[in-house]
C-alpha cells in the first residue's frame, strides 16, 4: 500500500525516532542498535522482520547500543529496565499485537507486535503510546480506512489467536457472553483489577440479563490444563443459569451471535466492539475509558470520549507493526488480515475429523498439510471408517464398502503443481479436493464442472483471473516446470502442430478419452486432420524419465511426425505453435492460456465450454465461457494451494511466485536427475538380488 500523509507523519513519530546516531564515515544516518533483554525474546524468529528499524544485537556486544527492548511488563522487564538506567539509556517496551497468529502462543511466533516509547498498552497505570494515537487527531481517510479494517475482521473472521474452529451452536441470538481469562493474568493486575472482579462482573451479567441465557467462556489455557480460571466454583443459583463454555470456540462466531459482552480486561471485548457487540468492563483495557464501552471503573482522567474509528485505527493501523508470513517483510494489517482470512476459510472447509485411506508414507504430511484445520487420521481400510464420516482418498481409488452417509473427497495434483514431477516424490503445491468426482471423470460430473457450469463470475474475480493468466504467461509457468533444452519453430510457412504425449495407463485416458486412447492414435487422428502442418511430438515427461512406461507401439512415433521433442519446456513449445492436438492432457489447457487453437480428441475438463474444437459430444457441458471464466474456476476456485515457505493456505497469486523462485533457485535439471540417479542404483540393486524393477 502506498502511505498516506498521516502514515508519512506517523513514521517521522516512531517509537524509536531520534536514537539513530550519524554514521562516522559519511554522515548518513544509521540505524539505532537496540539490545534485546531476555533469551526467549530474542529466539523469536519474526522479531527481526519486525524491527526492522533497528539493529538488534545481544548484552556484551562490542558496539554501544542506543536503547534496550524489553517484553511487556514481565519480571525480565523490569531488569531490563535497571540494566538501561545504570547506563542511562531509553527503554521501548515490546509486547503481541491484537492480530497475533494463527497458532497459540506456544506454537507460532508473533506475526504482530507493538513497541511502545510510554508504557504499554494494557498498563492502565501509566500513559502508553496507544494511548496518545487514540487521541491523535485524524483524517477522514483515517476513519474511512479504520471502518474498512473493521470490516474486514469481520469478513476474514479472525481474533487475536486463530487456531480454534468455530462452532456454531455455542452461542444463540441474543446470549451473554461473559469472559473469562487465566488466574493472575498480568493484565488483570495492570488493568486494575483483581479476581474480585470476575465475581462482580458475573453477578452483574446474571442482574442485568435476567432472563437471557449467560454464557462463560473458558480461556484455552485453562481447557488445556496449564492454568486455573476464575469460574470453577460457581453457586448452585449460577450454575442454574451459567454455561460454561470450555471448548476452544473461535471467538467470531460467538460475537456474531451474542447480545451483549462482559469482560474485565480480556481482548475479546475490544473484539467484541468491531462486532457491534454492547460491552460492558470490569477493569481497565485498552480499549474502556472511551465512552465506548460501559465501564464499572472511572476512565483515567487522560482518556477521553472517542470513536471507535479512531480505536481501531489506533490498536490495529498505527500501534503495531505486522509481518507477512510467506514474505518475511513488513506488511500492512489489511495484508495479514487477508492471509489470516484465507486460513480461516480453508480450516472450516472439512469436519474435525478427516480419515484417509491408502496414503504413502511420504504422503502423509502433505495430506495433513492440505486439510490443515482438521485431524487426519489414517486407517487401514473402509471397515475402520465411522458413520458419517469424511474418507480421504487419492484419485479414482476404490474405497470399498463404507458406512452410510460417508463423504469421499477425491485428491488429485492441482494444474499449477511444482518444478519437478509428482512420479518422481516432488511436494506439491497444489492439489485438487473433490467431493463428486474427479476433473478428468467424463463420465459423471466433478466439482469443477459444477463450478464452470453454475457459478456467476463477477467483475472483481474476472479480473483477478486475467491477471492469473497474465502472469503464468510472464513466468513461463506450468504444472511441472521441467525441460532445459531450447526448441526453435521450423523455417518455412508450414503450420506447426503441437502433440503431446500422455501415460497411457493414466485414468485420464481411460476415463476421459473413449475412442482415441493411445499417443499413436493420437499423432495417426492429427496427422489425419492435418496432413500438410509439421507435426512435432511430445512425450510425457514421466515416460522421459522413465518413471512410467512408454505407450503401446510409441516407438513408431517418428513415423507419424516431423520431430519428436525429448527436453524442451512446454512453454517454450507452446509460445511457437500453431495448434496443439490433445487427448485430455492438460498441455491443452495451457495452450488456451497462450491463445492457441486447441483440438481435442477426448473430454478433459476445458473442453465442451466453447473454446476448442471439440471432437466429442459433451451434452452435459452447455455453457459457453470465457477463457477468464475457465481461468476462474480452475486456478482460484477449484484447487488448493499450499505454501512452500508456510506448509500453509495460500493463493494461486503467491504459487506462482514461490514455483519462479524455485524454478530459478534450484531448476528443472536438479529437481529431476539427482533422484533418476538414486533411481537407477535401485534398480542395480534390484538387479544384483534378483528383486523387481
Amino acid at each position: 500500500m502506498t502511505p498516506s500523509e498521516p502514515d508519512i507523519v506517523e513514521a517521522l513519530d516512531s517509537p524509536f525516532g531520534g536514537l539513530g546516531q550519524p554514521d562516522a564515515d559519511d554522515g548518513s544516518a544509521r540505524l539505532p542498535r537496540a539490545v534485546v533483554h531476555g533469551a526467549g525474546v530474542a529466539r523469536i524468529a519474526t522479531l527481526p522482520a519486525l524491527l526492522d528499524d533497528v539493529t538488534l544485537c545481544r548484552p556484551g556486544a562490542p558496539e554501544p547500543p542506543d536503547l534496550v527492548l524489553a517484553w511487556g511488563r514481565k519480571p525480565s522487564a523490569e531488569a531490563a529496565a535497571r540494566w538501561a538506567s545504570s547506563r542511562g539509556l531509553p527503554v521501548r517496551y515490546l509486547e503481541d499485537g491484537f492480530l497475533r497468529s494463527l497458532g497459540l502462543g506456544n506454537e507460532d511466533p508473533p506475526l504482530s507486535v507493538v513497541v511502545d516509547d510510554t508504557g504499554i498498552y494494557y498498563d492502565a497505570s501509566t500513559p502508553s503510546r496507544l494511548e496518545r494515537l487514540v487521541k491523535r487527531a485524524g483524517t477522514p481517510a483515517d476513519s474511512a480506512r479504520a471502518r474498512a479494517v473493521s470490516a474486514q475482521w469481520r469478513e476474514t473472521r479472525v481474533s487475536k489467536y486463530n487456531h480454534a474452529r468455530e462452532q456454531g451452536q455455542a452461542l444463540r441470538p441474543g446470549d451473554v457472553l461473559v469472559a473469562d481469562q487465566t488466574f493472575g493474568d498480568a493484565s488483570i493486575r495492570h488493568g486494575l483489577a483483581d479476581a474480585n472482579s470476575f465475581q462482580r462482573m458475573l453477578v452483574a451479567a446474571l442482574d442485568e440479563h435476567p432472563t437471557a441465557r449467560i454464557v462463560a467462556k473458558v480461556h484455552p489455557d485453562v481447557i488445556a490444563g496449564r492454568k486455573r480460571g476464575h469460574f470453577d466454583r460457581l453457586t448452585a443459583g449460577e450454575a442454574a443459569r451459567v454455561t460454561l463454555l470450555a471448548t476452544s470456540a473461535h471467538p467470531a462466531g460467538l460475537l456474531e451471535q451474542a447480545g451483549a459482552v462482559y469482560t474485565v480486561t480480556s481482548q475479546l471485548g475490544f473484539e467484541a466492539l468491531l462486532w457491534g457487540c454492547p460491552v460492558r468492563v470490569f477493569g481497565m483495557p485498552f480499549y474502556a475509558g472511551w465512552s465506548l464501552t460501559a465501564d464499572d471503573l472511572p476512565a483515567p482522567s487522560r482518556r477521553t470520549p472517542a470513536t471507535l474509528e479512531a480505536l481501531v485505527n489506533a490498536a490495529l493501523v498505527r500501534y503495531p507493526r505486522y509481518v507477512h508470513p510467506e514474505t518475511g517483510l513488513r506488511c500492512e494489517v489489511e495484508d495479514l488480515l487477508g492471509w489470516m482470512g484465507l486460513q480461516r476459510r480453508q480450516q472450516e472447509r472439512f469436519p474435525p475429523v478427516v480419515q484417509a485411506i491408502g496414503f504413502s508414507r511420504w504422503k502423509k504430511p502433505i495430506v495433513r498439510a492440505f486439510f490443515g484445520g482438521s485431524e487426519v487420521r489414517f486407517v487401514r481400510g473402509p471397515r475402520h471408517v465411522p458413520p458419517l464420516a469424511t474418507v480421504a482418498v487419492w484419485g479414482r481409488r476404490d474405497v470399498g464398502d463404507l458406512p452410510a452417509d460417508t463423504r469421499v473427497v477425491r485428491l488429485e495434483d492441482g494444474f499449477l503443481r511444482s518444478v519437478g514431477l509428482g512420479a518422481d516424490l516432488v511436494r506439491p503445491m497444489s492439489w485438487v479436493m473433490d467431493s463428486r468426482s474427479l476433473y478428468y471423470d467424463a463420465n459423471r460430473g466433478s466439482d469443477l464442472e459444477h463450478l464452470l457450469q453454475t457459478t456467476l463470475f463477477d467483475a472483481q474475480l474476472l479480473v483477478r483471473a486475467g491477471e492469473i493468466r497474465q502472469h503464468i504467461l510472464k513466468l513461463g509457468l506450468t504444472k511441472y516446470n521441467v525441460g532445459s533444452t531450447p526448441w526453435v519453430r521450423p523455417a518455412g510457412t508450414r503450420p506447426v502442430v503441437l502433440v503431446p504425449g500422455q501415460v497411457e495407463s493414466d485414468a485420464a485416458l481411460a476415463l476421459g478419452s473413449p475412442v482415441v486412447r493411445t499417443n499413436l492414435a493420437l499423432l495417426k487422428a492429427a496427422r489425419a486432420l492435418r496432413p500438410d502442418a509439421y507435426l512435432v511430438y511430445k512425450p510425457h515427461p514421466d515416460v522421459v524419465a522413465q518413471l512410467r512406461r512408454r505407450g503401446a507401439h510409441e516407438d513408431q512415433a517418428n513415423q507419424h511426425c516431423d520431430e519428436i521433442v525429448i527436453d524442451a519446456p512446454i512453454d517454450a513449445l507452446l509460445r511457437q505453435v500453431d495448434e496443439v492436438h490433445v487427448m485430455t492432457s492438460l498441455a491443452g489447457f495451457e495452450a488456451l492460456l497462450r491463445g492457441r487453437a486447441v483440438v481435442v480428441h477426448g473430454c478433459p475438463f476445458y473442453a465442451g465450454w466453447g473454446l476448442t474444437t471439440d471432437l466429442q459430444a459433451m451434452p452435459r457441458r452447455d455453457r459457453r465461457l470465457t477463457l477468464d471464466e475457465l481461468v476462474a474456476a480452475v486456478l482460484i476456485l477449484y484447487p488448493t494451494y499450499v505454501s512452500r515457505v508456510t506448509n500453509r493456505f495460500t493463493t494461486p497469486e503467491r504459487t506462482l511466485a514461490e514455483l519462479a523462485e524455485w524454478r530459478e533457485r534450484e531448476g528443472p535439471t536438479r529437481a529431476t536427475w539427482t533422484r533418476q540417479a538414486w533411481r537407477g542404483l535401485l534398480r542395480w540393486g534390484r538387479s544384483l538380488t534378483g528383486g523387481p524393477r
